[in-house]
């Protein structure tokens, strides 16, 4: 614990407030890191074969199985299924068109909330590099300063140690922002993947009951019950 004081307290002295605005960016990029995994794993965003069971049961005329089986999940696809086939059992009050309007809204709340934090990883990223930057640009003055003062008495270890000190910022910016891109990274893929699932999903849903319609009519018998 008193080596991790030292370490922190040398840090402090050598880069100044640039290097307590870095080791604060870092905590708080640990911590939303730490934030989305948790809500990553609490929706199960891996486990999507509801999906093809609640199909299924849709397309077989089985609807209130179809809407059951979905009610309780929070999967965001879950909950774009489920918005889609309430929307549809109700669509003699409103209009097909208004069932996907309402389920493409659904959707983008729930991607939304997946992206919630996301822009403090950002800032993180672009502006830890920066800060970094700016920090040795400081102490390379403080050094040329040192030196100026130092007159016809220039001793190269005063040198050498003043840049050293100086780009010790920059590697500490790069350190943080380094991570950050790879989890702002991560994080998107994992996004858009579930972005492309519910547009597949909502997609099968309204086309495959439409389907279901035409065949009906064209078959003279009456459209299923919804």
């Amino acid at each position: 614990m008193n080596a991790l004081q030292s370490s922190f307290e040398l840090l402090l002295n050598l880069g100044g407030p640039v290097v307590l605005v870095l080791l604060i960016f870092s905590v708080i990029g640990t911590a939303v890191f730490l934030l989305k995994i948790w809500q990553f794993l609490a929706l199960r965003l891996g486990s999507s074969r509801f999906v093809e069971t609640a199909l299924q049961l849709w397309h077989g005329n089985e609807r209130e199985k179809a809407i059951d089986s979905v009610q309780s999940r929070n999967h965001p696809v879950a909950k774009v299924l489920h918005t889609a086939f309430t929307q549809l059992q109700t669509r003699l009050e409103f209009s097909v068109e208004n069932a996907r309007e309402e389920t493409l809204r659904v959707a983008r709340a729930q991607l939304e909330k997946l992206r919630s934090y996301l822009r403090i990883l950002e800032v993180i990223a672009v502006l830890s590099p920066l800060l970094g930057l700016l920090g040795t640009v400081l102490g390379m003055i403080k050094v040329f300063r040192e030196l100026e003062l130092a007159g016809s008495k220039v001793d190269p270890s005063i040198l050498s140690g003043g840049i050293w000190e100086a780009l010790l910022t920059t590697a500490l910016g790069l350190s943080i922002a380094i991570p950050a891109v790879l989890m702002v990274n991560y994080f998107d893929r994992v996004i858009d993947r579930i972005r492309h699932r519910m547009e597949d999903t909502a997609t099968r849903v309204f086309t495959g009951d439409e389907l279901v319609q035409k065949t009906s009519t064209a078959d003279g018998s009456p459209a299923p019950a919804t």
